[in-house]
């Protein structure tokens, strides 16, 4: 249960926070990095959404709240280390079912797209440029998650790498399924602005 009653309580003050299961460490460890950086995430999604309140965008707007929830779970789950000791409670952690979710959500929205014969320059509708930005933010996220899981004692759970992975997925179709409804993708044209050496 979460409660917050005070908002600052100078227990940070010396550069260290506290993790789920009450150990203390810097502010720079991997691990905040990590839940931090799935908090950034989750606030460009929350900016995506600015941009899909109509009802040509519904559909993405519904998956975009449910992934606004499971983010918040994988911030709790990367934020209480698994170190094989009993807790007080039982942690929050990402399930497969979440990561299924995905990819049923992605398998859908890619049946109405023509398949790519060149990479998407990120912009288009206002909502795809932000589910682009929200994407290589949560490739970092991953990046950091995979970093941390690297380090002896660390444990990241399969799920939770598994659904930071499929999340980069999801927001690029669902960028490409906006453009889709509106105006299209742009696409790369390799070496299009290259000066013309015969002119």
């Amino acid at each position: 249960m979460v409660k917050l009653n005070k908002i600052y309580t100078r227990t940070g003050d010396d550069g260290t926070t506290g993790l789920g299961g009450g150990q203390r460490v810097q502010k720079s460890d991997l691990r905040v990095h990590a839940y931090g950086t799935v908090d950034e995430t989750n606030c460009l999604v929350g900016l995506a959404r600015l941009h899909t309140t109509g009802s040509d965008l519904s559909i993405i707007d519904n998956m975009l709240a449910r992934i606004q929830n499971d983010l918040f779970d994988l911030g709790a789950d990367l934020c209480t280390p698994d170190t094989g000791e009993k807790l007080e409670y039982e942690p929050l952690r990402i399930v497969s079912e979440q990561v299924e979710r995905l990819e049923t959500e992605i398998d859908l929205l890619n049946k109405d797209l023509e398949p790519l014969r060149s990479f998407v320059l990120p912009g288009g509708h206002p909502a795809a440029a932000q589910l682009h930005l929200a994407r290589t933010v949560s490739r970092r996220a991953e990046r950091i998650m995979s970093e941390t899981a690297d380090q002896e004692g660390e444990i990241i759970s399969p799920a939770a790498l598994q659904y930071i992975n499929r999340l980069s997925d999801f927001l690029f179709v669902a960028s490409r399924w906006v453009n889709h409804k509106n105006d299209g993708d742009i696409m790369w044209v390799p070496g299009k602005t290259r000066a013309n050496k015969e002119s």
